[in-house]
This record gives structure tokens, sequence and C-alpha cells, in this order.
């Protein structure tokens, strides 16, 4: 029984590993895998489109999957699923038919009334297409612009729907202009007469200039495609064309409009414009066989020049599609129930299952987080979302040392616990688009992110740790009878040990950030939000130990401590975001402040549930 249970557990792990390994494959005969790899720059970084089609249907509408929520489907008229690059294909180069599709998300009742949309008109009563809301794009702009004096922190529900409404809308009209003319019908053929005409059309506005006869056809046709690029130069938002002097001119990139508007100059439709154009030609008249041609040649063609960015672009999507994180965190809930049921049963072989699930786990998590520092050329931790994924590495990679040398499950239940908390709060902050952002100016030192940044943030990482073995404490403590002496003993060593280095990395950290700081803004302590929650951090910890070293506090003190440690840390990591003020206020994230409030309750409830009497807890109970 042991045994076929063992093998249960680990084989299941293994099929959720090898699933997340599985390649993306086409949804049908368009080679749509091979296009979602294609460079473009965005947001000052190059990324593949796969990325640009996830990050946008996050904003847009709050999704990037087509899984069973109804919420998440992203479907035609005619029922049919897409995923997010066939989405993004249909806004590109069949954007009539892609106003159809109900992605906006409105969830306002106030600014549905205004819109004249009923709930039950929007997929899962909340998303609407273009179509539906492009008859108010005047009036949406107009309250937009209305709300604009406001400020952001004091806006109303209706204000704050209105300009991401705003926003979102824009986003999409920017994705349509891209790499075709939205209003033209037949782009390539467009593009084709334009070319074979330029010459003529040139002459023709010259004459006119001049005044002398002109043809008036080939001016007209001249001034109107300029007008076209001059549109799709000013509004599109993909930097699709590359540069002319290859991979060193990071600069280079610019959009299909800008390029074609050089054509005026070069009297050459850039080669990158007219592939794109050919491929939205073949995608939106259904020919899978063309578009699969051209695809191919001019992938083979990037190649030559763009070797690193094909690369980098392919393996992002491929790391798109795997989900790593995702496939860790399932295995952290998996190892942690292991963990929890081996002390009731089988505690030496399902306890090595825990283990082992946990460095699993782990080492997937990691390969994530290198893959990233790969992708974007820098240490683990840039912003909010890459700081909540190596907190979990850092207390996960101590987990797996207090187990290998305790080998009690306690630092497999911490790991669990931990990994998939610190994983569930990357992916809400994943929510808000492209995780691999670009990095503000302030922080754009390598040196520093990798020496102050990612010292802190393990100081973070090991007085998190310290407050959930001190969990493990409490509960176990009042709720069971499995805190014996020993027990107890070793977990107050692991909380102390823990303890002792959060101080020292917390300490170093703060102090490295001041030396930064100093560089940068001319002054090594200001007494902004952050710096101050970071000493905050700091001095509890110190406080623990002279705590434990003074005698004022024994077993149970050290614990509750420990427990508190984690409101103070949580107040550093986000709490001082939301004041929204100082020089670190780009961290700002207004949703997390009801979770906050929540953890921070649930935190104090177990403090008071340390301090019952020694009576009321049933490891200590007396018979």
């Amino acid at each position: 029984m042991k045994k076929a249970v063992v093998l249960i557990l680990l084989l299941l792990a293994l099929a959720l590993i090898a699933k997340s390994l599985l390649p993306a494959r086409n949804p049908g005969a368009f080679d749509v895998v091979g296009f979602s790899r294609l460079p473009v720059l965005v947001n000052g970084r190059v990324k593949p489109l796969d990325t640009v089609a996830r990050s946008s249907l996050l904003v847009i509408c709050g999704t990037t999957s087509n899984d069973s929520s109804k919420s998440s489907l992203i479907l035609t008229p005619d029922k049919r699923e897409l995923n997010p690059n066939e989405w993004l294909l249909d806004v590109l180069f069949r954007p009539a038919q892609a106003d159809t599709y109900q992605v906006i998300a409105i969830d306002n009742p106030d600014l549905l009334t205004l819109l004249n949309l009923r709930r039950e008109e929007g997929l899962a009563d909340r998303r609407f297409s273009f179509a539906q809301v492009e008859k108010s794009l005047a009036e949406i702009d107009r309250q937009a612009r209305l709300t604009e004096p406001v400020e952001p922190q004091v806006r109303s529900a209706f204000q704050k729907a209105v300009v991401q409404l705003q926003s979102n809308i824009i986003l999409y009209e920017r994705l349509k202009e891209s790499l075709i003319s939205s209003d033209s019908q037949n782009f390539l053929a467009a593009l084709f007469a334009f070319q074979n005409t330029l010459g003529a059309s040139v002459e023709a506005v010259r004459a006119k200039q001049a005044g002398q006869p002109f043809d008036a056809d080939a001016a007209q046709k001249l001034i109107e495609n300029g007008q076209r690029f001059d549109q799709m130069a000013r509004v599109g938002y993909l930097l699709a064309v590359p540069p002319v002097k290859g991979e060193a001119d990071t600069n280079g990139w610019r959009n299909a409009g800008t390029a074609l508007l050089e054509t005026f100059q070069t009297g050459q439709v850039n080669p990158h414009v007219m592939a794109y154009a050919g491929l939205g030609h073949s995608w939106a008249g259904g020919n899978a066989t063309d578009f699969n041609t051209i695809l191919r040649l001019y992938r083979d063609e990037l190649v030559k020049s763009f070797p690193l960015a094909l690369a980098k672009c392919t393996a992002e999507a491929r790391f798109n599609a795997m989900k790593p994180f995702n496939t860790a965190m399932t295995l952290y809930v998996l190892a942690f129930f292991v963990a929890v049921f081996s002390w009731l049963k089988w505690p030496a072989e399902l306890g090595r299952v825990a283990f082992w699930l946990i460095l699993a786990a782990w080492l997937i998590a990691t390969a994530g987080i290198v893959t990233r520092m790969w992708l974007e050329g820098r240490p683990p931790v840039t912003n909010l979302y890459s700081s909540a994924l190596f907190v979990g590495f850092i207390a996960v990679g101590f987990c797996l040392g207090l187990e290998y040398f305790y080998c009690n499950a306690i630092g497999s239940v911490a790991a669990g616990g931990i990994g998939f908390a610190t994983l569930l709060i990357a992916y809400y902050l994943s929510l808000g688009g492209d995780t691999l952002e670009m990095m503000r100016a302030v922080l754009d030192s390598n040196f520093w992110l990798a020496t102050h940044v990612v010292t802190v943030v393990a100081g973070y990482g090991a007085t998190f740790l310290a407050g959930f073995l001190a969990l493990i404490y409490i509960v176990r403590g009042v709720f069971t009878k499995s805190l014996d002496q020993p027990t107890a003993d070793a977990l107050a060593r692991m909380v102390y040990g823990i303890v002792c280095f959060a101080t020292l990395f917390s300490l170093i950290g703060t102090v490295l950030g001041g030396i930064w700081a100093d560089q940068s803004w001319g002054r090594f302590w200001g007494w902004d939000p952050k710096e101050n929650g970071a000493l905050i951090i700091v001095i509890w910890n110190a406080v623990i130990l002279h705590a434990r070293w003074g005698g004022l506090v024994k077993q149970r003190g050290l614990m509750c401590l420990a427990v508190f440690g984690n409101i103070v840390t949580a107040w550093s990591w986000f709490g001082v975001n939301l004041l929204g003020v100082g020089l670190h206020s780009y961290g700002f994230v207004e949703s997390t402040f009801l979770w906050l409030i929540l953890f921070v309750l649930s935190q104090a409830a177990f403090i008071a549930l340390a301090n019952l009497p020694l009576e009321r807890w049933r490891s200590f109970r007396q018979p």
C-alpha cells in the first residue's frame, strides 16, 4: 500500500511536469505558433508577438487563456474559441471581424448605463465587443477628459472605470493600426499599387507645386497614401520593423507606418512591411499555404541579421506556453498536503515524497527565474512581480536545507505553503500585463539590483519563513497533540537561525540601499516610506534576537514575535506602496490594500491564539 501511494504521487508529479514541457501546437493549418514567435519592440523591449497577445488580453479583459471558465473565453460570434495569438492575428489583419469579439471588460454598472449596455448583452456579464462600445466613443472620451483633473487616489469607482476603459480602447485601436491600415480592404494590393505608381505620383505632386499641368488622380492617391501612412505611424502600437543596422541598433525599431513614410525617400516599400502585408492578406483570405510560406521565408531572413532577438523571442514564447510557475505552484500544493499527511501516517515514506516534490517544484521555479533573467538581461528582482518569485525562491531554498537536516516534514510543509503563497501573489501581480517590463531610470543599474535589491528581498524571504515556521508551531500546538518537546525545540532552533539570517541580510541590504540612494539622489537617507519600512524590518528582527538573548521571551514568545514579523515585512513589502508617495512610489499597487488588511488580521489572530493558556493547547493539555 505504501509503495503504491508513493508511486502514484510520483507519477502524478511527473505527469504534471511532462504536460508543461509539451510544445505549443497550431490550432489549425496556419502556423500560428511560428507567427507568435516573431520579434517586435513594445514599451522599450523586444518581445515575441505571443507576449504581446497575452499581455494585451490581460489588460483589455483580464485573461490570456481559453480555459473552461466562461469569463476567460475568447469567442467569435459563431462560438468558435480562439487562443490569444489567433485573436491578435484577427485584430491585426481582420479588424472588422475582431471588432465583434467580446473582449473589453466593463464591470461598473454606472458606466454600463452610460453606454446603454446591459450585463446580459456581454460575455460572462462583463465583456463587450468594440462594435458594442464604438457608438459611445465620444462620450467615453468626454468623461475621461472630465476625470483627468481629479487625482487618481480620490477618483470614484466610475471615474476609474472610465479611464481604464478609455485606455483599453486606445490599446485595442493602436493594435489594429500596427501592421496594416485598418480601413484598407486589401492592404497588400494597395502597397503594390503604391510601389508601382510612386514615381508618377511624386512627379504629379511636384508638377502641381510648380504650377505645371499634372495628373490629379496620381497626386491625390499619393496624398491619401501619405495620410494613411502618417496615421499608422502616429497610432501603431507594435514596432515590428527591425533596425537597418542590425541588432546592435536597439533604437532603430520602428512601426510599419514610419517605415512606409520612409518610402517617399527610398523609393522602395520596406520588405518587412511587405512581408507582414503578405501574411495579413493570406490570413484574411484563409490561405494557410501562402501564410506559412511567407512566414518561413521571413523568419529565414530575420535569422540572418537578428539571430539573438529571434532566439530570445522563440524561447520567451515557449516559456509563456510552458507556464513553469503554474506547474511549480501545483507541485507545492501537492507537496504541502503530502507533508502534512506524513505527520499522521507513514512519516518516512511520505516525508521523502514531499521533499522530492518540493525539490522538483523549486527547481522548476528556479529555471523560470533564470530564464527571466536571461530574457531580460537583469538580476532576478526588478519589480514587485519578480520580488514575489524571489521571496519564494529564498524561503523554499532554506526549507529544503531545514528538511534535509531535520527530516521531520516541517521544512516541506513550510516550503509548500510559502512556495504556493508567493507564486499566487506573483500570479495576481502579473495581471497588470507584461512582467518583463523595462526598468525605470532610477532602477537601471544591474550592480545595485544584484546587490541591494537581491539582499533586501532575501531578508524578506527569510523573515517570512521564520513567521511561517512560527505558525506551524502555533497550529500544531493548539489544534493537535503532535507538538512534543523535541519538535518544539527543533522549531525554536529553526526560527532563531532564520531570524539571524534575516537580520543580517536586511541590515546589509538596507545599508547598500542607502549607498545607492546617495549615488542616485545625493543623500544616504531621506526617511522615505520604503526606506523606513526596510529599517523597521531590521529593527524588528533585532528586537526578536535581543528578546531571546535577554531571556525576555521563551518559545511561545519567540513564535509570537516571529509571526508579527510577517506583518512588519508585508507592510514594508506592499503596504508602503499604498501610500503612493516618496521616491519609491513606483511600486504602487492599489488592489493589494484589502488583501494586506486581511493578512494582517489573520496574523494578529494567530498571535492571539498563541497567547491562550497552555492548558488550552492540545499538545500541552494534561490528560
